[in-house]
């Protein structure tokens, strides 16, 4: 579990500074010259980060110049966290494999989703005794907060961020990929749900 956990924090290590290096450089071509903004306004990310990389300034204007020094050191400077995480991806997914196996198998649950989840549970997940515990440790679990008649619940603050942030992403690829109901036909929604003939006073 502690090769999982290194290897995760360096991962998110790469990734912070790649978003950094990507954020900088937008930040560049909007304040550069025109033909800069026209060439990367549309740029997905990856096709952003290749196009700066491959850029050959040439002497000339010197904001200019200077500006597509900048954008190209930060292209590359994006590429190299890029290939970092791969080669971290290659070491993880063995690891999580073999610590849990069945975990991956699960729809929605990829190498990186999984780790958090393995890294939230420790070194002793039979201490987390129910479903119930699991939920409150990633934060997933509604806290009550009625006051007087009123019944109600709040979410809950605490918990594990990671663990909480591992959930959603998993929610949102199931929901993502699950087939849509096919529409029911207006003649079984009003036997299901009749009008109430209304008494007159």
């Amino acid at each position: 579990m502690e090769a999982i956990r290194a290897l995760m924090a360096d991962g998110r290590s790469a990734r912070n500074e790649r978003t950094q290096a990507i954020n900088q450089a937008r930040s560049l071509i909007v304040t550069g010259p025109n033909d800069l903004r026209a060439r990367f306004a549309r740029h997905t990310v990856a096709a952003l980060v290749a196009g700066l990389a491959a850029l050959r300034p040439r002497p000339g204007d010197v904001p200019g110049y200077a500006t597509r020094i900048a954008l190209r050191e930060l292209g590359r400077r994006a590429q190299f966290p890029g290939a970092r995480l791969e080669r971290l991806d290659e070491l993880i997914v063995p690891l999580v494999g073999a610590r849990a196996p069945s975990l991956l198998a699960l729809h929605g649950v990829g190498p990186d989703t999984a780790a958090l989840l393995l890294i939230a549970a420790g070194d002793h997940p039979e201490r987390l005794r129910s479903e119930a515990a699991w939920a409150h440790m990633c934060a997933v679990a509604p806290i009550p907060a009625s006051s007087g008649k009123v019944r109600r619940h709040r979410l809950n603050p605490g918990g594990n961020r990671e663990a909480n942030h591992a959930l959603w992403r998993i929610v949102i690829t199931r929901m993502s990929s699950h087939a849509r109901p096919a529409p029911t036909p207006a003649g079984a929604l009003k036997k299901a749900f009749p009008r109430k003939k209304s008494s007159a006073a």
